[in-house]
């Protein structure tokens, strides 16, 4: 990997401060682009840092350090401003330097170490598989698969998990909601529970266990519903209406499973097997795999779920109170303590939440990032307090919350059709914008910011697109490389001994520049949690060459700047693919 111009400025700006100040080498030396280009190509404000420590006025000390700069062919200037600030000006020839590094490193230009090979696992979507994904799981997936990528290519060594609510009470609300729907089938019909999941999919999952089993299944409806108490009037919303639909919910779960035995395993596995493939397949054609699925019910099956209650326990952490074991949440800044287990010995979400993130810890993760939807910010303080009560350290968790999208089609709120419940499928908005707008658009935005989705704007082909305009940008340096191997007799070969001094004008320094900047901007976005980082920079990098494009002819008659302006051309081409494949979206060759 080439040493870029800023670590290049860093080590003179170190021999400098040895000189000046040898008690305070070891200040650590911050370097920033000016906005404004007349402050030059990199900033300091090294000499404010030493000021106190060396009872100097800071211009007085940004004079020494520029006296002390050792002579070197890469800055041109360096210039005393403000209240101490050293303004620096590169040489021409080592900003478009970073097309030969750009041409060299190919995929891997911009890749950085900064992550150190730490172990992060990154757990996102994990959404309950009792129905097809939504809008707002895909906002959760695109983010959480493109940090994923980001941290990886920034240097850490990511493992992208699931967590599959594969136990408890909705997965057994969806097994009896399949099985209701398959005895209306077969002419047993029992009133369909509100509380109960609805959509087609349901009915699907009923109608291929009649394909596979035909009337195995099939219990008379009076059975189904004898001893249940019954469902209050439909427009009751009253707590105790709601209360009894809950209660009627749970007695028909009773039912169903004393009335199937050993069968009702197999219902209940159908249902949970056909949602999660679902999810896989959604999310796999999405451009989002995982390594680890990891399942909620092997927690109860190895027996961590106990034992964690149980460390809890030891450690003076739990009290009972009415025959439930509660966690002392409120000593962590949680409003309210918790229960973990029920009078009635079953164990709560909480409890093997709290399990789930001992698990993590136990596998060796320097770093554990979950990504939850917004609605969870105030699960934060009770998780983060489990894990300090289990003498954990908390500073390795780090939770980002992801708003959820709003849909708009004509600057209307959109009310798109689905087959699935009242809200919109993952799928259905992949089918009506492409894969590429929506791994983008999510993009888009800080994970914890609300965000618009235009459905008009990320089908139009126009400026205002912005992955549009990315994926343009690329498909254009490709026509013009075509055209310069295919019309006059280009090599992609020849571009390595491009004379890049002869990119001069203001247009080319400027896109040298921005693509110099690369690997920055990864390494903060990967720190940052943001990969809407790379979006913005791959947005201005093609403004950057649209303009330069409709300015200047690529293939002009001088054989020597003609190469070097294809090399340039061919450095922005590589850089919006390896930013876009952050990203997940793909980047078309002609448009």
């Amino acid at each position: 990997m080439a040493q870029d111009v800023k670590t290049q400025l860093t080590a003179l700006l170190q021999q400098a401060l040895a000189s000046v100040a040898p008690a305070a080498a070891d200040t650590p030396i911050q370097l920033e682009r000016p906005r404004d280009p007349s402050h030059g190509d990199f900033a300091t404000n090294l000499a404010m840092q030493l000021a106190r420590a060396l009872k100097k006025n800071p211009r007085e000390i940004a004079q020494q350090l520029v006296n002390e700069l050792p002579v070197s062919g890469l800055v041109t200037a360096a210039e005393v401003a403000g209240a101490g600030f050293i303004n620096f000006k590169l040489d021409a020839g080592s900003k478009t330097g970073v097309v030969k590094a750009v041409l060299a490193e190919k995929a891997d230009f911009g890749r950085s170490t900064v992550g150190g090979r730490q172990k992060v696992q990154v757990e996102f979507v994990s959404a309950n598989p009792t129905g097809p994904l939504h809008v707002g799981h895909g906002r959760g997936a695109a983010y959480g698969a493109s940090l994923s990528s980001l941290l990886s290519f920034a240097g850490w060594d990511v493992t992208r998990e699931y967590y599959v609510n594969d136990a408890g009470r909705q997965m057994d609300i969806l097994g009896l909601s399949t099985w209701l729907r398959y005895l209306d089938q077969h002419g047993q019909t029992v009133q369909f529970p509100p509380n109960a999941y609805q959509g087609d999919y349901v009915r699907e999952m009923a109608r291929q266990m009649t394909v596979a089993h035909g009337d195995k299944f099939v219990r008379a409806a009076a059975d189904v519903v004898a001893g249940t108490p019954g469902l209050p009037e439909a427009g009751r919303a009253d707590d105790e209406a709601k209360k009894q639909r809950e209660l009627h919910l749970d007695a028909l779960i009773a039912q169903a499973k004393e009335l199937l035995g050993g069968d009702w395993h197999y219902v209940h596995q159908h249902a949970l097997n056909e949602q999660l493939e679902d999810c896989r397949d959604d999310l796999k054609e999405f451009g989002v795999e995982f390594e680890v699925w990891y399942s909620e019910k092997s927690l109860y099956d190895t027996g961590l779920v106990a034992r964690c209650v149980a460390l809890l326990e030891e450690k003076g952490h739990i009290y009972l109170q009415n025959g439930a074991k509660w966690f002392k949440s409120t000593a962590f800044g949680d409003e309210k303590d918790r229960v973990v287990q029920r009078e009635n010995g079953l164990y709560t979400y909480f409890a093997s939440d709290i399990a789930y993130h001992l698990n993590k810890f136990e596998r060796g993760f320097d770093k554990v990032i979950n990504i939850w939807g917004a609605d969870h910010h105030g699960y934060i303080p009770r998780v983060t307090g489990a894990i300090k009560a289990l003498d954990l350290d908390s500073d390795k968790l780090q939770v980002a919350l992801v708003q959820f999208a709003v849909l708009y089609r004509n600057g209307q709120k959109a009310s798109m059709s689905t087959r699935s419940g009242e809200f919109v499928t993952l799928r259905e908005l992949r089918r009506e914008v492409g894969n590429d707008a929506c791994r983008f658009f999510y993009a888009l935005r800080k994970s914890d910011q609300h965000l618009d989705f235009d459905l008009d704007l990320a089908k139009s082909q126009t400026n205002e697109n912005p992955v549009y305009y990315i994926q343009y940008a690329h498909a254009r340096v490709c026509s013009v490389i075509n055209q310069w191997t295919e019309q006059l007799g280009g090599d992609l070969a020849e571009l390595a001994a491009a004379d890049l001094s002869l990119l001069s004008n203001e247009r080319e320094l400027a896109i040298a520049n921005q693509l110099a900047q690369f690997r920055e901007v990864v390494e903060t976005a990967a720190r940052d949690l943001a990969p809407h980082q790379i979006a913005f920079y791959l947005k201005d990098l093609a403004g950057e060459f649209h303009g330069w494009y409709n300015a200047e002819r690529m293939l002009v008659d001088d054989e020597a700047l003609r190469l070097a302006r294809v090399a340039l051309a061919a450095a922005v081409r590589q850089v919006i693919r390896n930013g876009m494949a952050i990203l997940g979206t793909s980047c078309p060759e002609s448009m």
